[in-house]
């Protein structure tokens, strides 16, 4: 395959932009929307390039382990990050239990823009070092892909409801 299939998700909030990238850079926020439906723990937040995000996901007994490696901060404006899907639980890359050929790296970049006095957020990933089975097996899951993120989108809206109910 010469060209890599790329996941988009526009989606504007009703927020302003600072309030919006601290949604996604604050471990106490980002937990509560990020992994929607799972009990989401950050052990690790270190927000600048080279820093790593380890994130681990519950449901009951069960645990999925994830690992962000920052390629690229802009406060407000942008995130770049090489996001390994799954890993075991000292943080290395592992096979996705749950989908045998989901990539287990992608590039995500999260860009942040204005919108009047709404934000505008536009999320890709892209999988790299992908085997020609992760790469088609990505391309077939992208159409399920806004389940996920919208529901953790929703959760969004509500913790923004929140915050601006604190700030009046």
């Amino acid at each position: 395959m010469s060209e890599l299939p790329e996941y988009k998700l526009d989606r504007i909030f009703d927020a302003p932009r600072e309030m919006v990238w601290r949604a996604w850079t604050d471990p106490d926020l980002l937990h509560r929307w990020y992994g929607p439906g799972a009990e989401t723990i950050i052990h690790k937040f270190d927000l600048q390039p080279g820093g790593m995000w380890l994130n681990e996901m519950k449901w009951g007994e069960n645990s999925h382990f994830q690992k962000v490696v920052f390629k690229e901060v802009t406060p407000s404006s942008l995130l770049v990050w090489h996001h390994y899907s799954s890993t075991d639980s000292d943080w290395n890359s592992a096979p996705n239990p749950m989908m045998e050929d989901w990539p287990s790296l992608l590039l995500t970049t999260v860009i942040f823009e204005d919108v009047g006095s709404k934000t505008n957020v536009r999320l890709s990933q892209v999988p790299i070092e992908a085997t020609d089975a992760e790469i088609a097996y990505f391309a077939e899951m992208m159409a399920g892909m806004d389940k996920g993120w919208g529901s953790g989108y929703k959760i969004m809206d509500e913790l923004f409801v929140e915050l601006q109910s604190e700030n009046n």
